[in-house]
């Protein structure tokens, strides 16, 4: 077979410094802020040129931190409780043959750093902070299939849990993040068959270590610390 090597073009900087609590796909927590840092070679506006005029784009990027681990030809999704197998291509798993990750992002804006060229500003990734990014294309509407069926992704499409925040922790994470972690924990980060409601589970998310539990279909927040190190772009 023929064989090719990818270069990474950008990588992305955000606010998820760890897999844990990454969206499971993009677009689910839509106000998640970013921005996409590209590599020396291809700072050039001239890259961009016509891509204000778009307000989408589609990632292709790398589950870098998989990259040692092997491939299986079925895998376990979490939407199904982590129980049920189904074969790697019906699904959006990580641990896949070339590793490569898709997603569609909003883009925000346009800016120009001194030191590194052209940035993208962009919200509702599902990548940690650091992925790379081999390409970037414009999102236009014949991508979309309004047609479409899901498999089993139909049977939890609308799963959010209650997000409670009793003591107002979360009055303590940046204003302009603190819509988006919510968007986060209302998805739920737990493990898809973990149900202990006295487990208490962390997120390092924004230089806090946010920390809260789960009963039933509220999620309860217990902690929002700063945390040892912060990586806010």
């Amino acid at each position: 077979m023929n064989t090719f090597t990818l270069t990474p073009i950008a990588h992305i900087e955000n606010d998820f410094p760890t897999k844990f609590g990454i969206p499971r796909q993009s677009g689910l927590a839509p106000h998640l802020p970013g921005r996409i840092v590209f590599e020396a070679p291809y700072r050039s506006p001239d890259c961009l040129r016509g891509l204000e005029g778009f307000s989408h784009i589609w990632l292709i990027w790398s589950f870098s931190e998989n990259a040692e681990q092997n491939w299986t030809p079925t895998v376990r999704p979490p939407r199904l409780g982590g129980n049920k197998r189904v074969g790697v291509f019906a699904t959006r798993s990580p641990f896949r043959p070339n590793g490569l990750g898709l997603s569609v992002v909003k883009l925000e804006g346009i800016a120009t750093d001194p030191q590194l060229g052209s940035v993208l500003q962009v919200s509702g990734a599902d990548l940690m902070n650091g992925t790379p990014i081999f390409d970037i294309k414009p999102y236009i509407t014949t991508d979309r299939c309004p047609e479409a069926i899901c498999g089993f992704q139909e049977d939890t499409a609308g799963y959010r849990l209650q997000v409670t925040d009793p003591r107002g922790l979360l009055s303590r994470v940046d204003s302009r993040l603190r819509q988006g972690l919510t968007e986060v924990l209302a998805q739920d980060p737990r493990p898809a068959y973990h149900d202990d409601p006295d487990r208490i589970y962390g997120i390092p998310f924004a230089g806090m270590d946010i920390r809260f539990r789960v009963e039933g279909q509220v999620l309860i927040v217990e902690e929002a610390e700063i945390s040892s190190s912060r990586i806010t772009p």
